[in-house]
């Protein structure tokens, strides 16, 4: 099939397995798109698996304002064609938290330049951008568990920073981020808790929600 082929055939597959309930309790919840077939996920990667990966297509359905077709393109873009520009060109045109969090999970992750461009989506004042970069970097401490110092400092200014200025999805993707630092190792938990250990009195709210994860998720790991 050619590009336009594989476009109707995906189209056609995602009406068929159309589900309008759970279209209409996502935009209950907030979760607007211009079009939204409300298909479930492990039904959107079975439609995924019937295809190989494939750059043009994955750029193809990344176009389409369709919330189905998004999750594909993350799904079956290929590593070594998505360039970090294009990247960017993605983040810049998400309109959703959970389109963030499926690509953060689905291609991000395995890109080779993921390190770096988190850091850069962290330091971005756009919510989507931060909350991409942090599910990555929790992602990629995941798998790989530890940062250099300079790193790790600059993580921590990031994290903290980004938790007492952020809005609620900011404020999950950085709390998985934070856990998954802490749980590599003592010495991590340990800086976290020097980061905050001032804010356990304080009057504000956000720094007591910091203070708070932070002090049952140490309660976790000792338990």
């Amino acid at each position: 099939m050619d590009l336009h082929e594989q476009l109707k055939d995906i189209k056609t597959r995602l009406r068929l397995s159309m589900n309008g309930a759970v279209s209409q309790s996502m935009r209950e919840k907030g979760l607007v798109y211009k079009l939204n077939f409300g298909v479930e996920l492990p039904r959107i990667k079975s439609i995924a698996a019937a295809y190989e990966k494939d750059h043009a297509l994955a750029q193809a359905l990344w176009k389409e304002d369709i919330r189905e077709c998004k999750i594909l393109a993350g799904l079956l873009q290929p590593v070594d064609t998505f360039l970090p520009e294009i990247a960017d060109i993605w983040v810049d045109t998400m309109h959703t938290v959970e389109i963030a969090e499926l690509t953060s999970m689905n291609l991000f992750q395995y890109l080779p330049y993921a390190p770096a461009k988190s850091f850069r989506w962290i330091a971005d004042e756009r919510e989507l951008a931060q909350v991409c970069g942090f599910l990555t970097i929790a992602r990629l401490l995941q798998k790989k568990g530890d940062m250099e110092d300079r790193v790790a400092n600059e993580f921590l200014d990031q994290a903290v920073c980004a938790f007492l200025s952020g809005g609620y999805h900011v404020r999950n993707a950085v709390t998985a981020a934070l856990r998954r630092f802490m749980q590599h190792s003592e010495n991590h938990a340990f800086r976290v808790c020097r980061r905050v250990e001032e804010m356990k009195n304080s009057s504000r709210e956000p720094e007591q929600l910091l203070y708070g994860l932070v002090r049952d998720e140490v309660e976790g790991l000792t338990d």
